[in-house]
This record gives C-alpha cells, structure tokens and sequence, in this order.
C-alpha cells in the first residue's frame, strides 16, 4: 500500500454489506455493530460526493433489456434510479421486451422469426408487442409509485411521463427478407423530453414509433435509447444488458487472465467492432458494442455496458471509481497534467486525511494556490486522485517532492508511480540531477522505487534551515539519468 497511509479505503457497498452481515454472524453488540457500519460508510459516502456534484443536472438514458425484468430485477432496478434522479440527475428510461414478446407469441402458438438480428414483425408480433409494451409500462409504473416505510423508495416522489415521442419509419425489405411491422427511429421530439425532464419527471419510451399516418412500428431498445441519447446530446447512455461488458479477449472465455474492459477508448471500441462477426443474439459482443460506438461518435460523451445480474450496478458504475462494466468513451477520462488554481479544492480535499493524521506536513490554501503550479495532478471524470509538487533548488541541481498523495479509492493502481515519472521528468526537464523526498512513514516503497537514504544534512541549505528536527522525516535521494 503506497505511502503507509493507514487503512485501505473500503470497497463500499460490498464492504458495507459484509462487514454488516459479518457482525450480526459473529453476534457482537449493537454498539460494535454500529462502530463497524460507521467505519465504512462515512469514507465510502465522502468519497462519492464528488461523483454526486459532477452529474447534477446532466440527463443519462438507460436502457434496460427486457430479460432485466423477466429476470425479476426491475424492483432493484426502479429504487437504484429512484436514488440517481433524486441526486439531481435527468434521465430516459427505454425499456426492452424481447422475452416478454416471444412469451405473447408462444401463447398463440405463433413462432418469433428473425432476420439481420432484428424481429420480424407481422400481424401476431405486432399484437404481442403492443401488448408487452402496456403490461410492462404498468409494471414499471407501479414499481416507482411505491413509497413504503424503511424501504429504498420511503419519501420518493417519481413523476414517470410517457408519450408519442418517437417518429419512425419502416424497415422495409432487406435481402428480400420483408419485415413488415418492424421499424426504425425517424425522429426524436426532442423538445418534448427536455420539457418534461425539466419539470422533473421521468420519461418512460417503450420501443415503439408511429409513423404520421398513425401507424405503429415495432423498433428495438438498443435502436430508440441510442437515437434519443444522441439528439437529446446525452451525459451518459446506459444499457443494463445480460452481458457483464466487454472482455479485453472477447474469443476467450471469462477468466483472471480476461476481465472486462472497465474502460475502452472510443478507436479501440472501433477497432475491436471491424474485427467482430456481426450481431445476431444479445449475448453476442457487437451486440450492444456498436450502439455505444454509434452514441460515442455521434457526441454522446460516455456509453456503458452493465450486467443487470449484479445488484447494483448503476450505482456501482456512476457513483464508484471504476465502475463495473465497460464505458466507451472518445478519449481516456485519466489525465496527467500540471495543476491550475482551479485545481486547489480538489487538492486540499485529497491531501487533507493525511494531514490530520500527520502523514503530510499541514499546507494551508494560501500557500497551495501559490504553488498550484509546482503541482502535478491525475484527474479521473473531474476528481483529483493522485498528486505531488515539486520544488527546485537550481543551485544544488535538485528538487524536493513534496506531499506525494494518491487516493485511497485508487491505491494499487499506479498513480503513485505515473506522477512519481512525471516529477521527474519536469526535473530533468529544468536540468536538475537529483529530486528528493522526505517521509517518516514511506521509506520503502521510495527505496524500490530508487531513492536512497542519505542524512539531513545532504539537503540544499535553503531546505535544510527548514528542516523539522522534532518530526524526524527520513531524506531520500533519487538521481536522474
């Protein structure tokens, strides 16, 4: 653990919820218990404060496939976004109804049929779907309107809005394949949803689109939550899929070796997708893959891929670090970059803990914003999470790293190393030969990092007068090739 700065942050919620069932397991008092909750749940909801300012006021749209709900995960589903609009956020949500259809079908003894891994919509499909649509609207209606006591949606006001806001279009012949009833998304009454999402309702679209003669069309939720989070030029599009997201190895099976892609750059989305066989089933890889790719273009800034299975997991991808499905984005969200004075909150709020427990020396904001310059930052999605400054000491050609920090949310994951290069690369830069560091608490991880122990009086003498002999740092030097 970089810099010995005590605990490891908890990886709440699964931290919380073991940690709670662990006490009641062992059959400890109420008040250890509580002792037990306190300590992860304070650091875990200070650390998604960030991530609560970020996305005040922005709209997502999320998809949910129709095997979500035949799976029995739409009460989970409907608290979880319940929670997410009443922190500020706007959002679509467009339900699937694959199962739901097939199960209408093969109750009138009537077969799905497909083609180009889209339905093919006649008469009896037509029917089926109208009548998935309203019997799922119903229930997901019912599933926001609940208020009872000591439960997720106690004192939840959900306005759930739906309307006639897609126009579409038939899909017409393809290869000869008529698909009758079957459509495409024409147009997005955009207008119309930001309205309604300004009077603080959600919207609900089912994937259906009337054409101007009145005529229904059956369209896919892949299809109308991608069109709508690209005209609405959404924050975030989000399908809840049976998939967990994007493997880094999609031909080999889900192992260690082959964990899901946490984040995927938007030219290696592109790359991965030319490299696909085309989408057939759900399951398949390109399947949801060329959607977010589609919205990822098109200037949605963030597509995500999450598994419903996981109880959770809007929250754990919104609100958490590194999320738990797949997000496309146009551009890495990490950046390594030399600090502004519009950086100096985040700063104090990262370094802070380790001051009050005495890993670093006391900075107050005066002083920060007079060195914003000196410092090296890595900002992730608009939160700061490693940092250090440098001093230099031209006349004895080196420079001093100062309050070195890194996340405890991010510990493990070599920021402490990326800004480490980073400092030593501006050194080398300014023609220094050396950098320093003092710590009384991380000696050894400088030491494998190259730094060697030397007395304090090695220091340049302007460092040296400012030595604190009573907090005993050890000094460590690092030379520059």
């Amino acid at each position: 653990m970089p810099f010995g700065w005590g605990p490891q942050s908890p990886d709440v919620p699964y931290t919380l919820i073991f940690s709670f069932r662990l006490t009641l397991y062992c059959g400890l008092t109420s008040i250890h218990m509580s002792a037990v909750f306190n300590f992860t749940f304070v650091p875990w909801f200070r650390s998604v404060a960030p991530y609560i300012h970020t996305h005040r006021g922005k709209t997502f749209v999320v998809g949910i496939a129709g095997e979500a709900i035949a799976a029995g995960k739409l009460q989970h589903i409907a608290q979880d976004l319940a929670l997410i609009q009443s922190m500020g956020v706007k959002i679509v949500l467009v339900h699937g109804f694959r199962p739901q259809v097939n199960e209408q079908l093969a109750a009138k003894g009537h077969v799905a049929k497909y083609s180009h891994g889209m339905r093919i919509t006649d008469e009896v499909a037509l029917d089926s779907a109208q009548e998935a649509a309203g019997q799922l609207r119903y229930e997901i209606e019912a599933a926001f309107s609940q208020g009872l006591p000591n439960t997720p949606m106690a004192g939840a006001t959900v306005r759930v809005i739906s309307g006639n806001f897609i126009t579409a279009r038939p899909v017409g012949i393809v290869d000869g394949v008529d698909f009758k009833h079957s459509g495409l998304v024409r147009k997005v009454d955009t207008l119309g949803i930001t309205r309604t999402l300004d009077f603080g309702a959600m919207v609900l679209l089912s994937p259906f689109g009337f054409s101007p003669t009145g005529e229904a069309f059956n369209l896919t939720m892949e299809e109308v939550a991608t069109s709508v989070a690209i005209e609405l030029g959404a924050d975030k599009l989000i399908f809840l899929t049976e998939i967990p997201g994007i493997r880094m190895n999609p031909d080999l099976p889900a192992s260690d070796d082959n964990p899901i892609d946490t984040e995927l750059p938007l030219a290696a989305a592109e790359k991965l997708l030319a490299q696909l066989p085309n989408a057939i089933q759900p399951t398949d890889t390109a399947f949801y893959l060329q959607h977010c790719v589609k919205a990822c273009k098109s200037g949605v800034e963030r597509s995500h891929i999450l598994p419903f299975a996981v109880d959770g997991a809007l929250l754990l991808e919104i609100y958490v670090h590194d999320g738990i499905g797949t997000m496309v984005i146009d551009e890495k969200l990490e950046e390594l970059r030399e600090a502004t004075a519009d950086d100096v909150g985040g700063i104090l709020q990262l370094i802070e803990p380790f001051e009050k427990d005495g890993t670093l020396v006391k900075r107050d904001r005066t002083e920060i914003e007079r060195d914003a310059a000196n410092y090296t930052i890595i900002e992730h999605d608009g939160v700061i999470f490693a940092c250090a400054a440098l001093y230099a000491y031209p006349e004895a050609k080196t420079a001093e790293m100062a309050a070195l920090t890194v996340s405890p949310q991010s510990q493990g994951q070599g920021d402490g190393e990326k800004v480490l290069k980073r400092i030593e690369q501006r050194a080398r830069a300014a023609g220094l030969q050396s950098i320093f560091v003092l710590t009384t608490r991380t000696m050894h991880w400088f030491i494998k990092r190259g730094f060697v122990q030397v007395e304090p009086d090695w220091l340049p003498d302007a460092r040296k007068r400012k030595y604190n002999v009573d907090r005993k740092s050890q000094v460590l030097v690092k030379k520059l090739g």
